[in-house]
């Protein structure tokens, strides 16, 4: 029985996709209005084939921030690879910060985008599908524990992203983020963010340490 019962759980990055943070119904939404603001209005289609796909390795993921949840990049990446190629692969695969720093790359556009789509998400929104999912807990423990005390945090920035209270650390850890998003807007490199450099293959491909951003002989201006 308990067996059955652990089978029958649905694992909180499904949950996370279905209704949570990174709710299909609405997060490409908040993507697609955060990279108009910050590139233009994104007028190539593959744009808004990555807004809705590159979260999607996050199904059946058991955690969202952890070794497991840190994968959710690859599904979303060998689908645009598979269907536009490297560059748009590779779009993808460094929208996490993280990620990216573990291949040798650098973040791409799209996690630029992406850091802004979770500032101006409301924490009216945020906060109860994050607590609905599960994701609020291991968000606030993660970012405590990963980030907090960072000499790139504010005094008053740590202080909150410390907080019990979910709108007091929302609120801190997106002014942290924006502040992010305004430094790295133009694809400056990532000083901010601690990474294990660690060796990690990409998707579809051997790995090569010295690899442009974007890779590849096709460099569309929309995706880089």
């Amino acid at each position: 029985m308990h067996r059955i019962k652990e089978e029958t759980n649905v694992r909180v990055g499904t949950k996370s996709v279905l209704f949570g943070a990174h709710c299909l119904a609405l997060h490409w939404l908040f993507l697609a209005a955060a990279w108009w603001k910050l590139y233009g209005f994104p007028w190539d289609p593959r744009l808004w084939v990555a807004f809705i796909v590159h979260d999607m390795g996050y199904i059946g993921r058991g955690d969202m921030d952890g070794a497991d949840g840190e994968r959710h990049v690859e599904l979303g990446a060998k689908i645009m690879g598979c269907f536009f190629g490297s560059v748009w692969r590779d779009l993808c695969l460094c929208h996490s910060r993280y990620y990216a720093k573990r291949l040798r790359r650098r973040f791409s556009r799209l996690c630029v985008a992406d850091k802004l789509a979770f500032v101006i998400t409301p924490a009216w929104l945020y906060i109860p599908m994050t607590r609905a999912t599960g994701e609020l807990g291991e968000y606030m423990q993660r970012s405590a524990d990963r980030q907090a005390g960072g000499e790139k945090f504010t005094a008053e920035e740590s202080a909150m992203i410390s907080s019990a209270d979910p709108r007091v650390w929302l609120e801190g850890l997106q002014s942290y983020t924006l502040r992010w998003v305004n430094r790295h807007r133009d694809g400056s490199e990532d000083n901010w963010t601690a990474g294990e450099q660690r060796e990690v293959v990409a998707p579809g491909e051997h790995h090569k340490p010295g690899l442009s951003l974007l890779g590849g002989e096709e460099k569309p201006k929309e995706a880089q």
